[in-house]
């Protein structure tokens, strides 16, 4: 018999931790301190439960869950229906699921400090929308009510929050739409009729009553009396952890590094108002009538007492005298029938014991990743810190055949341990997020398994159990396989354990444009993730495109070698946008992922396996100009596509922005946010509109119309508002046909607005200087044409653009008429 798992039972296995381990962090298991233990304690009498439900990362109210968690230690939990995928970017070019990696991983770091569970529907965040039924076009509203049904069964909360109104006054329309959602799915949860399939795995819940978080100033604009509401206080401090609710929101909410969410904690008085909405109604307490005690579980009552004894004996200076009564009360947890509390009191109740021990586990691989049948070897470590008889029985993880069984005693202080070798399975799954596993539609991502939608990441792949016995009675404690360096500046760090391909493939770009029949060169990272390999690596191209040559041989030696290989690629004479795949054949196997990893000190580095293609595409276009001078923002990927067209791009530094002559440039191209993330602007602003009055030209890409550093981005007033056009395919008007930004260097046509993503355009002008001109307007149904998307005016010799058009999106994508109405805007002629 094998020894080996089959897919189908690896899955099972990583499905079955999901149930009963849930997410663990790339970090050894914490300690809570003194004042932590006591709440953790006073915690496990309580049995109650709150689910917020909002629709992108940072909706959540930090403070809410805080005082939840931390003050009336209720199971707490925060559902975001997205991951924040579009999103904008303020510490990176990382766009779509990229983005989605990053915000999933801060929201996960807010929900250890406030306390919080955190879960996602399917719902993809494909861009603005406002209106709730645009949302579910692309959602689809019936598969957002089955995850939200289903994340209520499973998490089952007394009291649902929402933190919109369904009236539309959220703004957003994902806002809207997570409201709505929020409601029917209150009224759903409880009928076995609704999402049958579901009982496989979960039971119907009905939660008592679902209210709105009331946002003040939508109180105030309805002129509603908000002395009759049920209200909270979130400022209140709490003395065991010596911070406020706010204070750890504040730390909470600042976790949204990407969006640039820092903000200060408040102290003193914070009400928090709420409308009730459906199920019972409450006077005062969110809570009334519901029993928040042992109470509610039958056959509870000795466990109960066990519990309050040792709430009642603790001593933070003998922390250890109340560990026999906590253990009877595990004990007696076997003798309650319950599938839901006990599990999870039962939980709460082991991290107490180990942070009365000052328990530490780890297990530590010298190696953060292996591939598909090779071994790795790891150390597994337990430490017992405090003088309490505890003996180790056996260490067992993922892959072990079987129990490594040990019965040794632990004496205080002596670091126990042991070496081990394990096969990864050759079946075993590669770690790509399980969302990212199948490509998603436009609005919703495919997972196949039901048992993972609400999931915020996966398991880890390999978890290394510690099984203790403590005077007679056995815990278990799981940690997930880490890998441990130590940064010379930030510290001891870790970083999750994965497993990969043996060989990925990368592209240097997503997109390679081709501006004529000329070949090109692309270059192809090749990294060996395993021990020697060797192999062939082709490209699959489509008719009318030419490679060579048809394949290139490759030999590695060892592992996280890397070597670049060059194809000749040939564009077809007319215009064409295709897909290249690259395939790496290893023996019988063929590898088609690249490798993307993303590393940013707030958060663990994420792994993502895209597939290993590039979108190649044949343009007709002009090029009148050379020499770009390109001042980067917030952060996007367009002066590399610029490249590609053979433009002379360069990146002007703070220093060449201050000190250099930048009368040698035809164009200089402003990114995004750059005069929102760019203080130095404001020095330099005089300096570039001298270029511009000299005969220069300035396209100022979209700017946020709060925190600009400069008076005027422009020559001339012009006002930056909230306006935008979420339509991707808005028709476009073109308001000034004989505009020469329409037709030099490239004749501008409908067509050239057609496939599009995302939207068309955020942060459009409101209002400008009668000597800007209008080139272009959209608009989204029922709403009037907006014409403040790009703007234009003479100064001095030069042309000066402001655009709120989306070409950071677009050009990326090689959205072909995006592109040539980008160089239009910076290709005028000066004495035009």
């Amino acid at each position: 018999m094998s020894n080996r798992l089959s897919k189908s039972a690896y899955l099972f296995l990583l499905l079955f931790l999901l149930q009963i381990f849930g997410t663990l962090s790339a970090q050894p298991a914490r300690i809570l301190n003194s004042g932590e233990i006591k709440l953790a304690i006073k915690k496990l009498n309580i049995l109650g439960s709150v689910l917020y439900i909002a629709a992108h990362p940072d909706d959540e109210n930090t403070a809410l869950l805080s005082y939840f968690s931390s003050g009336k230690l209720l199971h707490t939990g925060y559902l975001s229906m997205t991951r924040g995928d579009g999103g904008q970017n303020l510490i990176g070019s990382e766009q779509g699921e990229l983005l989605g990696l990053i915000r999933t991983q801060e929201l996960l770091d807010a929900r250890r400090i406030d306390g919080a569970h955190q879960f996602f529907s399917r719902a993809y965040d494909f861009g603005f929308t406002k209106s709730p039924d645009e949302t579910f076009s692309f959602w689809g509203k019936e598969k957002m009510l089955s995850d939200v049904v289903w994340i209520i069964r499973k998490f089952r909360p007394d009291v649902i929050l929402t933190r919109f109104p369904v009236t539309g006054e959220g703004g957003h329309g994902h806002h809207t739409a997570s409201a709505i959602v929020a409601e029917e799915a209150f009224k759903l949860a409880g009928d076995p009729a609704i999402f049958p399939e579901q009982l496989k795995y979960v039971k119907v819940w009905q939660p008592k009553r679902l209210l709105w978080n009331v946002f003040p100033q939508i109180w105030l604009n309805r002129k509603v009396d908000t002395s009759n509401l049920p209200k909270l206080d979130v400022g209140e401090f709490n003395p065991y952890l010596g911070q406020s609710y706010t204070e750890i929101a504040a730390e909470s909410r600042s976790m949204h590094k990407s969006q640039g969410f820092g903000t200060g904690g408040s102290r003193g008085e914070s009400i928090q108002y709420f409308e009730q909405r459906e199920g019972s109604y409450v006077k005062k307490d969110l809570f009334e009538n519901i029993d928040l005690s042992w109470n509610r579980v039958q056959g509870s009552a000795k466990l109960s007492s066990l519990l309050s004894q040792a709430e009642t004996a603790y001593n933070e200076d003998k922390p250890t005298d109340i560990i026999p009564l906590l253990l009877n009360a595990y004990n007696e947890m076997d003798n309650v029938k319950d599938d839901y509390w006990i599990p999870v009191k039962k939980q709460e109740l082991k991290e107490i014991i180990g942070s009365l021990l000052g328990l530490w586990t780890e297990a530590i691989t010298k190696d953060f990743s292996s591939v598909p049948g090779q071994d790795i070897t790891f150390n597994a470590m337990v430490v017992n810190r405090i003088n309490y008889p505890i003996k180790l029985k056996s260490i067992n993880c993922t892959f072990c055949k079987s129990d490594s069984v040990i019965n040794s005693a632990l004496t205080e202080g002596e670091p126990y341990q042991k070496s081990f070798t394990v096969n990864v399975p050759k079946d075993a799954p590669i770690s790509q997020p399980y969302w990212l596993i199948n490509e998603h539609d436009k609005g919703a991502f495919v997972i196949d398994h039901q048992e993972l939608i609400g999931k915020a990441e996966n398991d880890p792949p390999i978890m290394v159990k510690f099984t203790l016995d403590l005077n007679g009675t056995e815990l278990t404690f799981n940690t997930p396989l880490l890998y441990r360096w130590v940064d010379p500046i930030r510290g001891e760090k870790y970083r999750p354990f994965e497993i990969i391909p043996a060989v990925s493939i990368n592209f240097e770009d997503k997109v390679f444009l081709f501006p004529d029949n000329n070949s090109h060169k692309i270059t192809i990272h090749l990294i060996n993730n395993s021990t020697g390999v060797s192999g062939t690596l082709r490209l699959s191209h489509p008719d009318g495109w030419k490679v060579t040559p048809q394949e290139l041989p490759f030999i590695f030696d060892k592992k996280d070698e890397e070597k670049l290989l060059e194809f000749t690629v040939i564009p077809p004479p007319g215009n064409s946008e295709e897909k290249i795949i690259a395939l790496a054949k290893v023996g019988n196997t063929i590898y088609n992922k690249g490798i993307i990893r993303i590393n940013y000190d707030h958060i663990p580095i994420q792994t993502y396996l895209p597939p290993a293609e590039i979108k190649v595409v044949r343009l007709s276009t002009e090029k009148t100009v050379n020499n770009i001078g390109y001042i980067m923002g917030s952060g996007d990927n367009i002066p590399g596509y610029l490249s590609q067209l053979g433009y002379n791009i360069t990146l002007l530094s703070d220093n060449d922005l201050v000190t250099k002559d930048i009368s040698n440039y035809d164009a200089l191209i402003v990114g995004v946010r750059a005069y929102n993330t760019k203080k130095l602007m404001t020095r330099v602003q005089d300096k570039l509109l001298s270029y511009v009055s000299k005969g220069g030209n300035i396209l100022v890409q979209y700017t946020v119309n709060r925190d600009i550093v400069v008076p005027n981005i422009g020559p001339y007033p012009i006002t930056i508002s909230t306006d935008r056009v979420t339509d991707e395919d808005s028709k476009v008007t073109f308001v000034d046909p004989a505009s020469p930004f329409l037709n030099y260097p490239n004749k501008i046509d409908q067509k050239d607005f057609n496939g599009w993503i995302q939207e068309r355009g955020l942060y459009f002008a409101n209002k400008w200087d009668p000597r800007y001109q209008s080139v272009i307007s959209c608009h989204d149904l029922g709403e009037k044409p907006l014409e403040g998307g790009l703007l234009t005016t003479k100064y001095g010799k030069g042309n000066f653009v402001y655009t709120g058009y989306s070409f950071f999106r677009e050009i990326p994508a090689g959205i072909t008429g995006a592109i040539r109405l980008f160089i239009n805007l910076f290709s005028e002629r000066k004495d035009k």
